[in-house]
């Protein structure tokens, strides 16, 4: 590589070179400043979390870096700003509530900020090693997130169990690029389509290697059959890393998917097509299924969450532009609707300080505060796709395209899924207008407040604010074909 390449290439990877450097920057402040800089490292983190996106948003760049390995263009561009802001919000709804969490140590902000590094990379990799290696650097970051309050047993239990899963799908993940390699010669996205275009007839060790790779990825998204870790992660990690959890990572993990199916295999599509089908229809099912007996809001969130990327993955499923659109736009409602649900959710602490999380103990909740009310009212309704909101769009989108793909059987059953999805939202809905109270919460923190107040205004505006959105996610979405 020349010198000419490499400032180009380092032009076109500012924003990772941002985080990477801050965080060992905020690292060394730590470690000299003692325990109690755990406030300040997290605000400069905010601070590096603007810096990136601002740089993407102002200073775009497009073209190939480090020998073809990793590519900027419209598409990664739009999901990294969503994969930042899910990290700004993640940090900044947990400064006010870090010392209730255990949560007040430096490690943890520049932990977010090395697994949002990770996501970046992921999201821009265009070569199998760099996307695992993108990968592996979120991955070990959200583990010891995950088990960050080592004196509950239950944040212990949710990091211990998210880490032997996660060293599975990994070593899924691998094995198929292995195979892949073995039976194309490649690991550029590029140069793996041709290898496969020239190809008379697949082989059947490219699709079991192309299966293990999928399999390997829904692990990261929380796709059936690989959803197990979910609820309980979801439940026992730390609120604010649940919230960060159901966020950034869920978003760059589907661009990493959607960019490896439509960049890299585009030419066995009909063999993808069947596994990412088969495993939409399996989430979407469970996820409206399971979380119907579910008491804990948290894990009523993971469950919801299951059935949710089941929804977004009917839009990848269809294999068009239209179905990438679908998903990006799906990727930033969901963000935003589930970040909102998880500032009303850390909200939830009597006033001795009690955290609660049954889903009973938001009973009359319309009567001791209206305003929370109202907003998870409407972030409820948008999550189970009730018009005018968001959520309606989101679906109405990834179900178009897959009707335009003809996957008229995929469209039906998300639709009938949502329909038994619906309850458990409306359930919530019931409890909160309908009940009476049985305790007060304590006052809202202004961070927490903001969040779900403009969560809120998203979904209730997003009929009006929805078309530059979409139109931005489409020009994105292009750049893949």
């Amino acid at each position: 590589m020349t010198a000419e390449t490499i400032l180009a290439s380092l032009h076109l990877s500012a924003p990772e070179i941002i985080l990477a450097v801050g965080a060992l920057v905020l690292l060394m402040i730590g470690v000299f400043a003692g325990e109690r800089s755990g406030r300040m490292v997290s605000v400069l983190a905010l601070i590096l979390f603007a810096a990136s996106a601002l740089w993407l948003i102002f200073v775009p760049g497009d073209g190939l870096a480090y020998g073809g390995v990793y590519q900027a263009d419209g598409f990664s561009r739009f999901m990294k700003i969503t994969a930042l802001v899910g990290s700004f919000a993640a940090l900044f709804m947990s400064i006010g509530l870090a010392r209730e969490n255990q949560l007040d140590k430096f490690e943890f902000p520049v932990l977010l900020v090395l697994c949002t590094l990770g996501i970046l990379l992921m999201i821009s990799a265009n070569d199998l090693i760099a996307l695992y290696l993108g990968l592996e650097l979120q991955s070990l970051a959200i583990y010891v997130v995950a088990a960050i309050n080592r004196e509950n047993l239950k944040s212990t239990e949710a990091g211990l169990k998210y880490f032997v899963l996660g060293a599975l799908s990994s070593g899924l993940l691998l094995y198929g690029m292995s195979l892949v390699y073995g039976f194309t010669g490649h690991t550029h996205f590029d140069d793996i389509a041709q290898a496969l275009s020239a190809e008379g007839a697949r082989s059947l060790g490219l699709v079991f290697g192309l299966v293990f790779i999928l399999a390997g990825i829904a692990f990261k998204i929380s796709a059936v059959p690989f959803h197990m870790w979910t609820p309980d992660v979801y439940e026992g990690a730390p609120t604010p890393v649940t919230a960060f959890l159901a966020s950034a990572p869920k978003v760059a993990a589907m661009a990493m998917m959607t960019r490896i199916v439509i960049t890299a295999f585009q030419p066995v599509i009909a063999d993808w097509q069947q596994v990412v089908v088969f495993i939409s229809i399996a989430s979407m099912l469970l996820g409206a299924f399971a979380a119907i007996g579910q008491r804990n809001i948290k894990r009523l969130m993971a469950y919801s969450s299951i059935g949710h990327m089941g929804y977004a993955l009917v839009g990848l499923a269809a294999g068009n532009q239209t179905g990438v659109t679908g998903v990006m736009l799906y990727m930033v409602i969901y963000m935003v609707m589930t970040l909102g649900s998880f500032a009303i959710i850390m909200s939830m602490r009597r006033k001795d300080g009690t955290v609660v999380e049954a889903v009973d103990d938001l009973a009359g909740l319309s009567s001791t505060n209206p305003f929370m009310a109202t907003v998870l009212t409407a972030l409820m309704f948008s999550l189970a796709g009730i018009p005018p909101l968001a959520g309606f769009f989101a679906k109405y989108f990834v179900f178009v395209a897959a009707i335009e793909a003809k996957l008229y059987a995929l469209a039906i059953i998300g639709v009938l899924a949502s329909v038994v999805g619906a309850y458990y939202y409306l359930r919530v809905i019931k409890l909160m207008w309908f009940d009476e109270a049985t305790d007060e919460f304590a006052r809202v923190s202004g961070p927490l407040r903001l969040v779900f107040g403009l969560s809120g205004l998203f979904v209730l505006a997003y009929v009006v604010i929805g078309g530059p959105i979409g139109g931005a996610a489409e020009l994105a979405a292009a750049t893949l074909f």
